[in-house]
């Protein structure tokens, strides 16, 4: 049987990004953006190992939570604005030489500002190189949108000249798109590059560079903020087949102390009643105000409500049910974070349960997210724990249950 070749899938992630803040990691259509390209290595067949090289602790567990390696910590003098790729792919192929004795035939280049990629894209990538002894690299490339020969500079003199010519036609800029010889943007979502052309010949693509052409669909490229929602926007108003990545599971917690719970849409149904004075009610469930009962008088578990609305209506039920509360918050993650530095409680054992977009960037600060059965798409996709009773009917009353359930398994033992 032959011997499979080692291929080493690569993806640098430093953290200090001065565009987008925390990019790597930030939220991208229900993931971190760096778990796109992670998934993009687990999941391709010809890949036998993937590692990020990163400076940053936050991007190293975010990293292995999605199943990467992160077998060394990146040293500041590779980790700068102006750093290229090469010496940060030559700083990880030493390191795992020189510390695991450990030496690929080709490394796979996963860059996580192009995070929609073609399902057959790597093991495409990587099939080329091989099919192709005499080539250095493969580099995914596209159609491109806009043709050089149409392009112009400005001279000092202030007059235009064409960037490029093309011999025996003249003016190539007045001559139709399709007569053009045809153009190709290279893209970041793939490069398969032999270890060889990275270590001897000192290059990141070599001399011979066989091309990967991909359907332009799949241009995504994440600079700025407007990139960002321009791509997030693309995937929500197209149906395309592309590497997803697979939310890590967790573990219900071994300890819980406390409980955070949104209100409209968790302890109440997400509906309001207003008559012609413009007064609100809502519906709430008598079971859920058992259940938080229950759950005060049989465990030590301390619960909170933090909510956007700013009717009384939040605080009366609130003080009916003897819960500490926050209303009129519109940044709750803000005041989350707040709260947890004030009463010095390990992240690992909160849970907080909330049902909407604005509850997300609270899940992130948390051991444990849950949502119930009506909540979200976005937040259901984000839970640890999806519930099986919608909000306001009963899932407060479900999840309180369970804690129940489990704090008095804990204390028999």
């Amino acid at each position: 049987m032959a011997k499979k070749t080692e291929v080493l899938a690569v993806i640098p992630a430093r953290g200090n990004s001065k565009s987008i803040p925390r990019k790597n990691i930030r939220n991208f259509a229900g993931h971190p953006l760096i778990a796109y390209s992670i998934a993009a290595g687990l999941q391709a067949e010809k890949v036998t190992r993937v590692i990020v090289s990163t400076d940053n602790e936050e991007i190293a567990q975010v990293s292995a939570n999605y199943g990467a390696e992160v077998p060394f910590k990146r040293p500041d003098e590779f980790a700068k604005d102006e750093t290229p790729d090469l010496p940060v792919f030559r700083h990880a192929l030493h390191w795992l030489q020189d510390n695991e004795d450990y030496n690929p035939e080709i490394v796979v280049h996963l860059r996580p500002t192009s995070p929609v990629r073609p399902v057959d894209c790597v093991d495409s990538a990587i099939k080329l190189l091989l099919d192709n002894p005499e080539a250095d690299s493969v580099r995914g490339v596209v159609i491109a949108g806009q043709n050089p020969y149409k392009m112009w500079q400005i001279k000092s003199d202030g007059q235009m000249m064409p960037l490029l010519h093309i011999k025996d036609m003249k003016e190539a800029y007045n001559v139709p798109r399709q007569e053009l010889p045809p153009v190709y943007w290279q893209t970041g979502h793939i490069d398969a590059i032999r270890v060889s052309t990275i270590m001897k010949k000192n290059s990141m693509s070599g001399d011979v560079i066989i091309p990967l052409i991909m359907d332009p669909l799949y241009t995504v490229d994440i600079d700025t903020l407007y990139d960002w929602r321009k791509a997030e926007q693309l995937l929500q108003s197209l149906d395309i087949e592309m590497v997803a990545p697979f939310k890590p599971q967790k573990s219900f917690p071994d300890k819980v102390a406390l409980l955070v719970l949104d209100f409209d849409g968790v302890l109440t149904d997400d509906r309001v009643w207003v008559d012609q004075n413009g007064r609100e009610m809502v519906a709430v469930s008598r079971s859920d105000g058992l259940g938080l009962e229950l759950l005060r008088k049989q465990t030590e578990i301390e619960v909170i409500v933090i909510s956007k609305e700013r009717n009384p209506v939040v605080a009366a039920r609130c003080k009916k049910l003897g819960l500490q509360f926050y209303q009129g918050i519109d940044n709750k993650s803000s005041i989350l974070d707040e709260m947890l530095k004030e009463k010095k409680i390990d992240p690992q054992q909160i849970i907080y349960l909330g049902n909407d977009i604005n509850d997300i960037s609270c899940f992130d600060l948390v051991g444990f997210a849950v949502a119930p059965i009506d909540a979200h798409p976005e937040v259901s996709k984000l839970a640890d724990l999806v519930l099986q009773k919608p909000g306001g009917l009963g899932a407060v009353r479900e999840l309180c249950d369970l804690l129940i359930t489990k704090y008095c398994l804990d204390q028999n033992r």
